[in-house]
Formats: structure tokens, C-alpha cells, sequence
């Protein structure tokens, strides 16, 4: 069957079999490969990218379920030739060290940025808490960096939010 879904501002109609995750279509079909295959359970956080504004593990989205939606990859957050403010604080912070799950940790801080609300360790649920670091930990727990840059990353994500 084919979908028609919109990567990174570019539209694409690509046939693909209703198996098909959304991460083996991007790296496959679109030679988009940012997001990283690292558990394919979704319990990792290397493949996260945007699916309508809201962050989600590729592995675990079936391609046909992004009929008509618009994707944004590691790729797409570049302005031009300009790193995403997020991009470049990952670098002046040193949040990375081998890079494999860098792709998916800055997929879901960029995310996690317009998500608002209270998480799971805010103490009075009717409020909107500002990202401390601890709010950013708790938001950001769902992807893993094997090599322990969660402190730099943590910080790189404090310097651009709001």
C-alpha cells in the first residue's frame, strides 16, 4: 500500500508493506539514518523522532499509521546550514561521547520542550513546573545513553528551555 507523508519539510508517496516500521521506512526506503535501531522494543530511545510535533519511538510506529503525518528526523532540525540551538548546546556541553543515542536524545528534548505540563515527579499536579533539572531527568528517562553523558545532556537541555 502506498502512504504519502511529509520528512523533514519534504513530502514523500512511498509504497510500503503494512509490517514496515516508520524507523525501517525512514533508514530504508528514505536513507534517513539519524535514528538508530539499538533495542527495536522501544525501551532504549535511539530511534525517537518527531511524528506530528510529539516524540515517538520509530521501531514501534507502523509506517501506514503516518499516512498524512509530518515526521521531523535528527536531520530536519538544522536551519539551513544552522544548528538548532539545542544542536549546538549539545556540542558546547559535550553531551555526547560515542553519538549513537545522540540522534534520538535530541529528538526527544526537542519534544520534551513543547511538552507542557506536570511529570511524574512533580509534587502538585495542577501546576506547570519549569524544567529544573530534575523535571528534565524524569522527561528525558526514556532514552538511554550507554556511555553516561546524562549530566552534560541534561545541562545542554536546561541552557535552551524556556
Amino acid at each position: 500500500m502506498d502512504i504519502t507523508l511529509k520528512v523533514n519539510g519534504s513530502s514523500h508517496s512511498v509504497p510500503v508493506d503494512p509490517r514496515m516500521s516508520l524507523l525501517d521506512l525512514l533508514r530504508e526506503r528514505l536513507g534517513l539514518i539519524g535514528a538508530k535501531k539499538g533495542c527495536d522494543h522501544g525501551q532504549c530511545g535511539a530511534c525517537t523522532v518527531l511524528i506530528d510535533g510529539r516524540r515517538a519511538n520509530s521501531c514501534l510506529a507502523l509506517a501506514v499509521a503516518t499516512d498524512g503525518s509530518e515526521i521531523v528526523t535528527v536531520e530536519g532540525l538544522m536551519d539551513g546550514d544552522e544548528l538548532h540551538p539545542l544542536q549546538a548546546a549539545f556540542i558546547e556541553h559535550d553531551a555526547f561521547q560515542c553519538g549513537y543515542c545522540t540522534p534520538g536524545q535530541l529528538c526527544s528534548a526537542m519534544g520534551m520542550l513543547g511538552e507542557p505540563g506536570p511529570s511524574a515527579i512533580t509534587g502538585d499536579l495542577r501546576e506547570d513546573p519549569g524544567l529544573t533539572p530534575e523535571e528534565i531527568r524524569e522527561r528525558m528517562s526514556g532514552n538511554l545513553c550507554r556511555c553516561g553523558a546524562y549530566v552534560n545532556i541534561v545541562s545542554a537541555i536546561a541552557e535552551v528551555a524556556p
